[in-house]
């Protein structure tokens, strides 16, 4: 998926809904596990997190489509809890209408995070504060 592309309806709930295949280069050195965050600020509620993951190791340089909805990702690192208040990734399905953005945002840590069992966004965004040495960012388009 390129930045500012349309969510393919395999990653949305028009469809499959898997996670899509994502990958990144370039982190600094320091880097001590990533984080991951999905969100959509168009939603009627305000910001929906529809992924979170976290301490994915270093080393790790993408993520495959379809990641399983378990606690544990293969290869390493953490799911957590999405505000369908599931386990991983669940794709953009906004109501008719508008169109909505999804902020697909990695986040470089120099430590690994202790947010908790079942963390959800706010308390990983909570460990991961002052620990933040890169990021990056890809936004995805979705209309229903």
């Amino acid at each position: 998926m390129a930045s500012g592309a349309a969510v393919a309806d395999d990653y949305a709930c028009t469809g499959a809904d898997r996670s899509p295949a994502l990958a990144w280069s370039g982190a600094p050195d320091s880097t001590k596990s990533f984080a991951l965050i999905v969100e959509d600020p168009d939603a009627p509620g305000g910001t929906f997190f529809h992924w979170v993951a976290y301490n994915i190791p270093p080393g790790v340089t993408s993520l495959p489509a379809g990641v399983p909805q378990s606690t544990e990702i293969a290869g390493g690192g953490t799911n957590g809890i999405n505000g369908f208040e599931h386990i991983g990734y669940n794709g953009p399905c906004p109501p008719p209408g508008k169109m909505h953005h999804y902020h697909f945002r990695l986040f470089a840590l120099d430590s690994t995070l202790t947010p908790g069992d079942n963390a959800d966004a706010p308390a990983v965004q909570s460990a991961m504060t002052g620990h933040v040495i890169a990021t990056a960012e890809l936004v995805g388009t979705f209309q229903r």
